[in-house]
């Protein structure tokens, strides 16, 4: 698509897709889960260790480096990559999703978000172009454009208001990206819950020159079967040369149902959130470590995992950990949940180029359904 930015289709089983990414520092790929490292860091893990679950990329965020250590310091020390010790590809979110997940502490109007740091309490003014600068001199891979994001549900003149605002941005997110060779500019479909607002985000910004295509405001309080029902309605509206990310998704069961429609790219903080506090995620469902049931168990979590953390500890040991407030029960348990979500992305890679892509959904929801824990 530019220099050193290209994405190919290499197979399809229905609306799947199998495919990679191309960009400067490596290939990514799809269906792909990038592991989310907020601060410059997956949190609870080594770099090298992320990249083992199979990682080809991770995100990192405008709002949060903004702050801490500043863009322009990452710049001065050699950029992110350098920063963090990670020499793969990198996508960076906007900051537009805190301007919902911190309402409070920010003020939004035509030109950007004001926020009011949940650090120190200092002001920062984010508008498309701050943005486009700071991920620009962050140095990653793929830049998105900033957005306002609106909780669900919500009102379809509030999901206009968003929407509308967001092409408008989206505007000036792609004037100000300019040339920039190896890089990429992704925009975010919105409109809320609203068929028609959807359509027609989706339209404009496929008319416009962005590299990729995310769909955002979605997982945000809705259940399942709207974010589905989103997804079947912006899909055929978006350019099929062009990567499709949803973005903040999710659950093992969101990811099979949204990669059988079509999307290549997935983020979400469940995975290191979720071995922070005891859950894990397996190929038999969830299972919650800190239950009194595992407390004599000798058995490992998943003896058929690749996942060595998951073949070598007990049950017993991770039950032990996590009640003792360890920080290693909270590195394994995080590792665990990473490889087993790349583990889940390999074999939605390879059951789409063998065209088994229903069989193997088919078959991981039943093992889901007969280990899953309740928690």
């Amino acid at each position: 698509m530019t220099r050193d930015f290209a994405f190919e289709v290499e197979a399809r089983d229905g609306a799947a897709r199998k495919g990679a990414i191309y960009v400067r520092h490596g290939v990514v790929r799809t269906p792909a889960f990038m592991p989310v490292g907020t601060a410059a860091t997956v949190k609870a893990m080594f770099p090298r260790d992320v990249r083992a679950t199979g990682a080809d990329i991770v995100l990192g965020n405008v709002y949060h480096l903004m702050l801490r250590p500043g863009a322009e310091r990452i710049a001065a020390l050699g950029g992110l990559h350098r920063f963090m010790n990670w020499p793969h590809p990198i996508l960076t979110d906007s900051g537009g999703f805190q301007a919902m997940s911190l309402a409070k502490l920010r003020q939004l109007d035509e030109q950007g978000v004001t926020f009011q740091s949940h650090i120190d309490g200092s002001r920062h003014v984010l508008t498309p172009e701050r943005s486009m600068e700071i991920q620009r001199l962050l140095g990653s891979n793929i830049h998105m454009q900033l957005d306002e994001c609106v909780r669900l549900p919500c009102s379809d003149a509030e999901a206009e208001r968003a929407m509308r605002l967001s092409l408008r941005w989206a505007e000036r997110s792609l004037a100000a990206f300019g040339d920039q060779p190896g890089k990429a500019a992704f925009g975010i479909v919105q409109g809320g819950a609203s068929p028609a607002l959807r359509i027609e985000s989706a339209k404009s910004l496929a008319a416009m020159n962005f590299h990729g295509l995310a769909i955002g405001g979605l997982a945000v309080g809705e259940p399942q079967d709207v974010m589905l029902a989103m997804l079947e309605t912006v899909m055929p509206h978006l350019p099929e040369d062009r990567p499709r990310y949803l973005m903040g998704v999710g659950t093992p069961d969101d990811i099979v149902e949204a990669a059988s429609r079509g999307i290549d790219m997935f983020d979400c903080v469940l995975p290191t959130r979720a071995g922070r506090h005891g859950l894990a995620y397996t190929r038999f469902g969830r299972v919650n470590l800190r239950n009194a049931r595992h407390a004599d168990d000798p058995a490992p979590l998943d003896p058929g995992a690749s996942c060595a953390a998951a073949r070598n500890f007990s049950r017993a040991y991770l039950h032990h950990l996590m009640k003792a407030g360890e920080i290693l029960g909270m590195m394994l348990l995080t590792q665990i949940n990473l490889a087993y979500y790349q583990e889940l992305m390999a074999g939605l890679r390879q059951a789409i180029e063998r065209r088994r892509l229903g069989d193997f959904v088919a078959q991981a929801k039943e093992q889901w359904a007969k280990g899953e824990e309740s928690v």
